[in-house]
């Protein structure tokens, strides 16, 4: 059965199966996603993508053990940092406060837990978190990937020559567009690509050769720190609705196989 954890009491949270449901962590950020798109884009997408999860699970699933964690609405944001509006905290901060929260659910008898990363920046940490818990607690601590960015169906959503697609781009616009509209402000959208990057064919922003970077590294074609990637002017919610659906249907599989999971 999947329920909302802050919705249950003391005693009917004392009545669930702890070891066999899995609690769903969302883990969403607050930075800036170009002149278009709100600042708490991660987070929208974080607190929606657990419903589209939902209504896929109970497909395959009627009794699909799951709680779905309140969002986690501030994360690992440094290379948004100096775009008005971004907040995050420190590296050990961040850890520290996902470590303690997986300390306290192990404390009651959890198992598992899922990491649903909706800012890519938040992925190193989790990655180091997920092995500690584990290691500390026996907690399985499995991630997932809110996005099905490199999935055919939406890569077909991306308007033709948008190459650059990337953070606060077309398709996370999109997103936020299918969840509130009223939220996007397309006529004040600017293109952004990766102007130090553009003529190279190793070294990228991301990639088997890469560097750490910076939102100043994404620029408008007149060079003026955009911090995003790619043309968002096409997007539309038609478009998002296809993203989100696509992605939550994306990680059915793999939600199935952490339930029946064990080492």
């Amino acid at each position: 059965m999947i329920q909302y954890y802050r919705e249950l009491t003391r005693l009917e949270m004392e009545q669930i199966d702890r070891e066999r449901t899995i609690v769903l962590i969302p883990l969403g950020a607050l930075e800036q996603h170009g002149n278009q798109a709100p600042l708490g884009t991660d987070g929208l997408i974080a607190d929606t993508m657990p419903r589209y999860l939902k209504e896929e699970l109970l497909a395959a699933d009627p009794d699909f053990p799951m709680l779905i964690f309140p969002t986690i609405p501030i994360g690992l944001s440094t290379e948004h940092k100096n775009f008005c509006g971004s907040v995050t905290l420190k590296p050990d901060t961040y850890y520290h406060m996902l470590y303690d929260i997986g300390a306290s659910l192990a404390h009651h008898g959890f198992k598992k837990i899922a990491f649903l990363v909706c800012h890519g920046g938040n992925t190193p940490i989790v990655q180091v978190l997920s092995r500690e818990l584990r290691s500390d607690f026996g907690l399985y601590a499995f991630i997932l990937s809110s996005g099905a960015f490199s999935h055919p169906d939406v890569k077909a959503t991306v308007s033709p020559g948008n190459i650059w697609d990337f953070h606060g781009g077309e398709m996370e616009t999109s997103m936020v567009m299918a969840i509130d509209p009223s939220l996007v402000k397309l006529d004040t959208a600017e293109a952004g690509v990766p102007a130090a990057f553009v003529n190279n064919k190793s070294l990228l922003p991301y990639g088997s050769v890469s560097i750490s970077w910076m939102g100043e590294d994404w620029k408008t074609v007149e060079g003026k720190p955009i911090g995003i990637g790619g043309d968002p002017s096409g997007a539309t919610a038609e478009k998002g609705e296809i993203i989100l659906r696509t992605s939550a249907r994306a990680l059915v599989q793999g939600l199935l196989e952490i339930r029946d999971f064990s080492s």
